[in-house]
Formats: structure tokens, C-alpha cells, sequence
């Protein structure tokens, strides 16, 4: 809908961002505003401490709305943490009418998504891999299609019910409404993998501070989710101790001259670091910083590698492998991973989006703008979500009544 104003806000570890984008004739995103501020408050991607984080998100939002010129009441919030469990499941009905209709579709995802899901996780994201028709398999849009039985296979999200909560609670005490919580590592997806690659098989990695998230997809549907409590804030905490330096000029020295392979470093390069506690400045080697960080940057996306391989996945990966967030733009990464992955690597920046572009045309920003698409996709009849609507006890008798229903 022409005009529309969608907000991405990305509550990361270790930076808040909200994005305001808006849908413009031909259903094409714009982006007019962003806002970012040092997140304070949470730790791998988990709320620690709701006042602090409250506080983030409003500096966040109010430096968008300055730039935007609008008034912001509602969010597409991304959620993230080593929490986040995903799953594939199946499900399989008999056709009544000899035909797809809505709702047989609607039945079918209802069985597969039919799996026992302990009280305590709720479930984020329930995505349609394909549908099989009388053993057709491929089939993304089954409606009209003849056939006495369908089978659906599904990937489910969940998360911790408290983490969930306290994300909405936090957006509802800054003001806002909730229109979604969205996975990060599918978010970022939205923002920078093509559709060939999707088709094709491409692994897509958000290297972000507090936790590295991983989405598989081929042909055209996401097969794996999974979320490693490591990131960028590992890198920052290492340089901090290796290097004796206040943690944030380690995080300014990884920025400014980090490099995750120490091979790619001139002998004679150096950089100055600040002493802790008012110690004078030592001049050191570069090389001493790339040895600090490689191993770091090469445990994580071995573990990331090794994720893969167990998920039975990676000979799926044909087009390679994308890397983006905050971390991905320390330069050496991509070198590492083609290494360890031993396939085609590049840095995924936001795709597909018009206004703004030179200013959110980096790899941290991919989450945000990802939430804006995502939310442009998803928002039609979408309702909004208040703390208090998430009840789990209303949820779990609403669920009970419909089974009740369906069982009469």
C-alpha cells in the first residue's frame, strides 16, 4: 500500500538501529530515515536489563523520526539469542473435495505444526518449505491442484516465551506497538540474498556482537536456523585483554584497523593503543592485533561450519555463502571463510531498496532494513501485539478450545 511507513528496529547487543522505510508507488521500499544508539542492556541478544534497553530503543527512535519526519507507534522487532531453536516437521491430510482448497492448506500446516513444544518456548516462525500433492513434490502453491491427499513440510521457529516478552515489553514501555518478532538471521535474508541464490542453495551468515546466526535456504525455502552465543563482543573482549586497553578503544581498534586474517597485514604497519587506568600510549605492531583476532574469527565460523555439516545441509550450499552484520565488516572474514567453508564467499549488504541507500548500504544495517521488507511482505491485515496479549494461559486455552472444536 503506497505510502505505508514500516519501522525495522534491530535490538542488537551491542547497537540499537531502527530503520523507517516507505512503500512508494510500485511497491518499492524506500528508505527515509534511520536512528541508531550503543545498545545497553542486553547480552547475546537477551535482555538483561529492561531500562537500560528502553532507553536505547527510545534514542534509537527518536533520531529516526528526526530524520524521517513522522511519528513512530509501531515496530517490526528482531529477536535473536542462543535461545532460538529451529526444526523441520511434516504433516499429511486426506483431500475431501479432490481438490486444494484454502482450507486444506491451512489444515495441512495445522499438522505438521502439530508437535509438542515445551511450556516454556513459544513459537516465532512457522515456514512453508513445499507441499506434496499424491507424491508431486516441489509444489509451492498448491491451491486448485487435484489430488486425494497433501503433505506439507515446515520449518519451526521457537524461542524462549521470557525473551519474547521482554522484547515486546521493552518496545510497549518506549511507546511502540509490536506488529511482529522476526528471527534476525531471517530478516537479514530478506535484505541481502537474491533469488537465485535462494533457488540455488546459499548459507547465509549474520555475524552480529553478541550471537552468530545461521539460515540455509534452497530452492527457495529455508531448511536450518541456528544461533551460536558468539560474535563480534568476543573479538572486542579479546583485543581489550590481549592488547591491555580500555574495551572501548579495543572496539574503536577493531573497527579502525582490525583484520581477521594476519596474513593480509604489512610487516611494518602499526597502531597506537591506549593504556589502561591513565597509562601513556604504546605504539605496537599491527600484526600483533591480526594474531589476537584470527583465531577468534576462525573459531567462530568453524563452529558455524561444523553446525552445518551436522545439519546435513551443507552439500545443499551450491552458491556459497553470505556474510553480513556488524562483524562481517572486518576485513579477513570472508578470506576465512572461504578457507574453512571451501566455497564462494562475499559480504551481503541490503539489496532491493531505493532513498537512503549510500547511508544504510552496510552489512550492520542488514538486519534493519531486512525487517522493513520483511514487514512490507507481511504487513497486509497484520495485527498489532501488546505485552498483554501474549498471555500464555489465553494462548493455551484459545489452542485447547479450537482442538475441542475441531474434535466435535
Amino acid at each position: 500500500m503506497a505510502g505505508e511507513i514500516i519501522v525495522g528496529l534491530d535490538i542488537g547487543t551491542t547497537k540499537m538501529c531502527a530503520v523507517v522505510g516507505e512503500v512508494v508507488p510500485g511497491d518499492e521500499i524506500e528508505i527515509i530515515g534511520i536512528g541508531s544508539h550503543p545498545s545497553e542492556g542486553l547480552r547475546k541478544g537477551v535482555v538483561i536489563n529492561i531500562e537500560k534497553t528502553v532507553n536505547s530503543i527510545k534514542e534509537a527512535i527518536e533520531e529516526a523520526e528526526t530524520m524521517a519526519g513522522c511519528e513512530i507507534s509501531a515496530v517490526y522487532a528482531g529477536i535473536a539469542g542462543g535461545h532460538i531453536k529451529g526444526f523441520n516437521s511434516h504433516g499429511v491430510i486426506a483431500l475431501k473435495e479432490r481438490e486444494v482448497t484454502k482450507k486444506d492448506v491451512d489444515r495441512v500446516i495445522e499438522a505438521a505444526s502439530a508437535v509438542a513444544i515445551p511450556m516454556d518456548r513459544e513459537v516465532i516462525h512457522v515456514l512453508t518449505q513445499e507441499f506434496i500433492v499424491d507424491d508431486q513434490d516441489g509444489i509451492v502453491d498448491p491451491l486448485g491442484m487435484s489430488g486425494v491427499r497433501m503433505e506439507a513440510k515446515i520449518h519451526i521457529v521457537t524461542g524462549a516465551v521470557t525473551s519474547a516478552q521482554n522484547i515486546i515489553k521493552c518496545a510497549n514501555r518506549a511507546g511502540l506497538d509490536v506488529c511482529d518478532i522476526v528471527l534476525e538471521s531471517l530478516a537479514s535474508s530478506e535484505a541481502v540474498l537474491s533469488e537465485e541464490e535462494r533457488n540455488l542453495g546459499v548459507a547465509l551468515i549474520d555475524f552480529g556482537g553478541g550471537t552468530t546466526d545461521m539460515a540455509v535456504f534452497s530452492k527457495g525455502a529455508i531448511k536450518h536456523t541456528s544461533v551460536l552465543s558468539l560474535g563480534g563482543d568476543n573479538l572486542t573482549y579479546d583485543v581489550s585483554i590481549g592488547l591491555r586497553t580500555p574495551r572501548l578503544e579495543a572496539e574503536k581498534i577493531k573497527m579502525k584497523y582490525g583484520c581477521g586474517l594476519s596474513s593480509m597485514i604489512g610487516k611494518d604497519e602499526t597502531i597506537e593503543v591506549v593504556g589502561v587506568g591513565g597509562r601513556k600510549k604504546r605504539i605496537l605492531s599491527r600484526q600483533i592485533l591480526g594474531e589476537i583476532l584470527e583465531p577468534r574469527v576462525e573459531e567462530i565460523i568453524t563452529l558455524i561450519h561444523n553446525e552445518l555439516i551436522r545439519s546435513g545441509y551443507h552439500e545443499m550450499v551450491n552458491s556459497g555463502v553470505v556474510i553480513t552484520g556488524g562483524s562481517a565488516e572486518l576485513s579477513g572474514v570472508t578470506e576465512i571463510a572461504e578457507q574453512i567453508f571451501n566455497v564462494p564467499c562475499r559480504t551481503g549488504y541490503p539489496l532491493g531498496i531505493g532513498g537512503l541507500v549510500e547511508v544504510v548500504n552496510k552489512p550492520m544495517y542488514a538486519t534493519a532494513v531486512g525487517l522493513v521488507l520483511y514487514g512490507a511482505k507481511s504487513s497486509n491485515g497484520k495485527k498489532k501485539f501488546r505485552i498483554r496479549d501474549t498471555n500464555i494461559f489465553s494462548r493455551v486455552t484459545d489452542r485447547m478450545k479450537r482442538w475441542f472444536r475441531d474434535v466435535i
